[in-house]
Order: C-alpha cells, then sequence, then structure tokens
C-alpha cells in the first residue's frame, strides 16, 4: 500500500494533515519550540533555517513562501515575494549557526507593512515581544520597586515619627508630672503651716515702749488736725509678726 504524499514542506500532526495556522492576534510570547532530532539530522544555517521554522506552530500556511515551496522555489526569494500580495516571512539578520532573525510582514506591492518578529537562538525558536509590551513591562517593574522604596520610606518614616512622638510625649508628660509634683508640694506645705498655725496659741499684745522713746511717725501715721474727729484704728493681725522675729517674748 502507498504512502500518501505529504505537502512538500508540511507538518503533518497525528492525523497526517498539515498544521493548523495560529491564531490571529494570538500572543505566542511565552512559548519556545525546539526539534532536537531535525536538529541532530541538518545543519542550522541560511538556507534551512526557513524549513525548521516551519516546524513551529509561528508558522503561518496561508503565507506566500508556503505558495513558493509548493512551486518549488526556495521559500525566501525576495525576487519573487516582491511580486506577491499577503503575509509573508523574510530573514533579517544572520549569526551563522546561533541567531537568525525572521520577520513576519504584509505586503501590498512595493508597501510593506511589519507585523510579528521572530527568532531563532541556537536551534530554539521564540516569537518576540512587541516594543510596547517591553516598555510597558519595563515601566510597570520600575514603578513597581518605586513604589515598594517608597512604601518602606513611609513606614520607617512613620515609625521614626512614632518614635519621636513618644519621646516628646514621655518629655511632654514628665513635664507636666514635675509641675503637678510641684503643686502638690506647696499644696502640702501650705496644709502643714496652717494646721500648725491653727494649733498655736493667740499671740500676746505687744510690750510697751521704753521710757523716753518716741516712735518715728511718717505722714500717713499724722492723724488729721481734729483728734477728736479721728477715728480709732484697729489695732494689726499680728503685732509679733510686724515687730520682728528678735522681740518676740520668750516663754519658760
Amino acid at each position: 500500500m502507498a504512502t500518501p504524499m505529504m505537502p512538500p514542506g508540511g507538518n503533518p500532526n497525528m492525523d497526517g494533515n498539515p498544521q493548523l495556522p495560529p491564531t490571529p492576534g494570538t500572543d505566542m510570547t511565552g512559548i519556545c519550540f525546539r526539534d532536537q532530532l531535525w536538529l541532530n539530522s541538518y545543519p542550522l544555517d541560511r538556507n534551512l533555517v526557513f524549513d525548521y521554522f516551519a516546524l513551529s506552530p509561528f508558522y503561518d500556511f496561508s503565507c506566500n513562501n508556503e505558495q513558493l515551496r509548493m512551486q518549488q522555489i526556495h521559500p525566501l526569494d525576495i525576487s519573487h515575494l516582491q511580486k506577491m500580495s499577503g503575509i509573508e516571512f523574510s530573514l533579517s539578520e544572520v549569526m551563522e549557526p546561533h541567531l537568525f532573525v525572521i520577520k513576519k510582514q504584509k505586503r501590498e506591492a512595493e508597501r510593506v507593512t511589519p507585523m510579528l518578529t521572530y527568532y531563532v537562538l541556537d536551534g530554539s525558536i521564540y516569537q518576540a515581544p512587541q516594543l510596547a509590551n517591553v516598555f510597558a513591562a519595563r515601566i510597570g517593574r520600575a514603578l513597581y520597586h518605586i513604589s515598594k522604596a517608597f512604601t518602606t520610606a513611609a513606614s520607617k518614616s512613620e515609625k521614626i515619627g512614632y518614635v519621636d512622638g513618644e519621646n516628646e510625649s514621655t518629655g511632654t508628660e514628665a513635664k507636666v508630672v514635675k509641675e503637678t509634683i510641684d503643686f502638690k508640694e506647696v499644696k502640702r506645705i501650705d496644709h502643714i503651716l496652717g494646721a500648725l498655725q491653727r494649733k498655736l496659741q493667740p499671740a500676746p499684745p505687744p510690750p510697751p515702749y521704753p521710757e523716753g522713746y518716741v516712735p518715728p511717725t511718717s505722714e500717713a501715721d499724722k492723724g488729721p488736725e481734729n483728734p477728736e474727729a479721728a477715728e480709732p484704728q484697729p489695732p494689726p493681725l499680728d503685732p509679733i509678726i510686724d515687730q520682728g522675729p528678735s522681740k518676740r517674748m520668750k516663754y519658760n
């Protein structure tokens, strides 16, 4: 029984049918393709790298390169690709045998619109992320670290402020406590002195002046011209205190 012929350059699956093209707009930057059996059988150079790329899920079977392959023409022949319109792959950068850069683009006559970029690095095929996604990822990572740094700085500042606040509150409390203690001490002393004064007997009258002694008088002490009109002045509350401690009488 004859084996059915496969399309040249096709990538058959388990049912013997060509591989379905990937869904348009699908982000495939998170996957990697590598066929070690093919790499062990064929050299990876600029002539065969496209056949190796056609085995990957990144390949689009509706491209112009596939039509050239079916016509037994090299799929990267630029002279034929320039005469076609539609999606095509082109080999832009080559560093044999380590790096190959393949671009997917849409051609309309002489106008070419880039779509996606793939690269083969040491036999592994990747889809290169778009520049906007790279910038978004880098900016997001930078903002994350900046936000984390500000959060750490704010937490440390709050901790320092809390400690300073504790120190200030402690100092304020110490001052308040100190003032309160002094005020209580003053009240306590006043209370003791008042209690002692209430326990003492009333002070005796002052002793008489010596003979021939005339107490000094001032203008304020002088009475009115009419002595009869003068009203008697009340005696001082504590004549002993007024006379000074040296004139106090001693009691045995």
